[in-house]
């Protein structure tokens, strides 16, 4: 009967619910991987930005610092992905239970709001397009998400403020560089190219590797 009511009727309140928080827990733990990932790459990156201060290499170390501020905030923006995933699962298991009372689904506002920022996060959205999709149909949205909405824009991840660099830089070599240290006075002469090849090959390789994390 079970099977039958299926093939009428679609799946139940329930069954629709617990796919998607399925889902959603899918995507945490791809998020959670990729956070790991970008955390492993960075610590190299940091430490080669100290190899580079030692040399006194400045402009290289600036290079990778930029790099370091861009992964903190890309991962910022994971992890506050990650907390949104999850409130749509409590609020997915609040609407279960009005379901059970009211014998349907209901809208929610919150939810949409959370899709709508959600979407816009390139290593879920197609996920979260899909999801919005079957939660429209069911009655929890009140239609579709629009495809006038964009990815968020990353010229703030392209183009950080000095400020943050130097940041980064000073607590990444203990003050020898960045925040309080006239770079030009404290390493007046500065290479453009590193004297040690294989420090530079490691630069470029984790510079790649990190780049590849942050245009996911």
């Amino acid at each position: 009967m079970q099977t039958i009511n299926r093939l009428i009727y679609g799946p139940t309140p329930e069954e629709r619910v617990r796919a998607w928080q399925s889902k959603l827990r899918t995507e945490q733990r791809h998020l959670d991987r990729e956070m790991r990932q970008l955390d492993l790459a960075t610590s190299k990156v940091r430490a080669t930005v100290k190899q580079l201060a030692t040399k006194g290499d400045v402009k290289s170390a600036r290079i990778l610092a930029k790099e370091v501020v861009r992964s903190h905030k890309q991962k910022d923006r994971l992890s506050v992905s990650k907390a949104r995933l999850g409130s749509i699962s409590t609020q997915l298991a609040q609407q279960l239970a009005l379901a059970k009372v009211t014998g349907s689904l209901q809208k929610s506002t919150e939810i949409m709001k959370l899709s709508n920022s959600l979407i816009k996060l390139p290593q879920i959205s197609q996920t979260m397009r899909e999801m919005s999709m079957e939660m429209t149909k069911a009655g929890i949205l009140e239609d579709m998400l629009e495809d006038t909405l964009e990815m968020e824009d990353d010229e703030e991840l392209e183009e950080e403020a000095d400020a943050e660099v130097d940041k980064v830089l000073f607590d990444l070599t203990d003050g020898k560089l960045g925040q309080l240290t006239p770079i030009e006075t404290e390493f007046p002469a500065v290479q453009d190219t590193l004297e040690d090849e294989e420090t530079e090959r490691n630069m470029e390789r984790y510079r790649e590797q990190l780049n590849g994390l942050l245009s996911t």
